[in-house]
């Protein structure tokens, strides 16, 4: 039995009881990466996240604050830095900005994943919403800022996203670190410790294979695509610069961890069908136990998937395919609730 093959095996017990398949040949779905923002056309106000989930049956949802989000602006090669917070700057805009997403979750009667039994209780078609954070510009220099963001309900932190830190480098922008720095991986361990998933979305490769190796737990690739044709590298257009390689999705899968698939038309195709189709050939190349859905929802334009609703004709489009109920519920939601539930219960004293 190899490492992967025990891992997976460890995690079995809690996942062995399946739940029939809802009204109409639905299932409960689950969502590694997606957005709401306090601004512009996807607002709270506007796709109350309880009404989007209850469309789709999505049971568990991450909730991503942008984190670096007041010090990005557009440009011709997609979103770029255009300042640095000062010294607290960070942490204080993402605390307030996480109190905004529990008002409007605590609007919605939606719960908050903060344990293992929040996960199970979302397999078993609770509705929950995992806190989480794209790029974790709010540690400054300081690992009790891990603390802070886990004292407020915070479970899935993405290290990087596009501007400079002092955590490693990202994938749209030359390099300066050679991958993480030793405060990084300082970073991984602290999140290990506590007891918060570890997201390597937008991390260059050399950070991702210096990630796997610090963390104790595994990690997951939320959003993107795997490429089997091409080295991504910064100089690329932003959607193959974003690409994760095939070699280091297979090290995310052998360390038990999940990719996640975005709905990007430009990379996956323009049609739910051919959504589902990318995201069933990437569970053949990483094993059926490490794909998932990963939508980036509400923050690509014109996307193949623009709601939890389409993510039941996905599941539609497999069982017309003759895909087996398990790997449905799979790449549905077990697997994401797998590796969540392992970092949750991995806090160590």
């Amino acid at each position: 039995m190899n490492r992967r093959e025990l891992l997976l095996a460890g995690l079995a017990a809690p996942f062995a009881v399946r739940q029939p398949a809802l009204a109409g040949n639905r299932f409960h779905v689950a969502d590694m990466h997606s957005h709401l923002f306090f601004f512009g056309p996807n607002t709270p106000s506007s796709k109350p996240l309880g009404r989007s989930m209850a469309a789709g049956s999505a049971t568990l949802v991450a909730w991503s604050l942008v984190g670096d989000l007041p010090w990005l602006r557009r440009s011709p090669r997609g979103l770029k830095q255009k300042g640095a917070p000062e010294p607290g700057e960070a942490l204080a805009w993402f605390v307030k900005e996480v109190g905004r997403v529990k008002e409007h979750l605590a609007a919605q009667n939606l719960k908050i994943v903060t344990t293992p039994d929040d996960v199970e209780r979302a397999l078993h078609g609770e509705p929950h919403v995992v806190l989480a954070v794209e790029g974790a510009s709010f540690v400054e220099g300081d690992l009790s800022a891990l603390q802070t963001a886990y004292d407020l309900g915070v479970r899935h932190i993405q290290l990087v996203h596009y501007i400079r830190n002092p955590i490693g480098d990202f994938q749209t922008e030359p390099p300066e670190h050679q991958g993480l720095t030793d405060f990084g991986q300082g970073v991984v361990q602290e999140c290990n410790r506590l007891g918060i998933l570890v997201d390597m979305a937008h991390c260059t490769s050399e950070a991702v294979r210096q990630a796997l190796a610090a963390s104790k737990a595994p990690v997951v690739w939320s959003h993107s695509s795997v490429t089997r044709t091409r080295r991504p590298n910064w100089t690329m257009p932003v959607w193959q610069a974003r690409q994760l390689r095939l070699d280091d999705a297979k090290l995310i899968a052998e360390q038990g961890g999940v990719v996640g698939l975005w709905p990007l038309r430009s990379d996956v195709g323009r049609t739910i069908q051919a959504y589902a189709e990318r995201l069933s050939e990437m569970a053949d190349w990483l094993g059926e136990d490490h794909a998932a859905f990963g939508t980036d929802m509400n923050a690509i334009a014109n996307p193949a998937i623009a709601s939890y609703a389409d993510l039941q004709a996905v599941i539609r489009h497999w069982q017309a395919r003759k895909m087996s109920e398990p790997r449905i519920r799979k790449l549905a939601i077990e697997n994401y609730a797998r590796v969540l539930r392992q970092a949750l219960g991995a806090r160590q004293a």
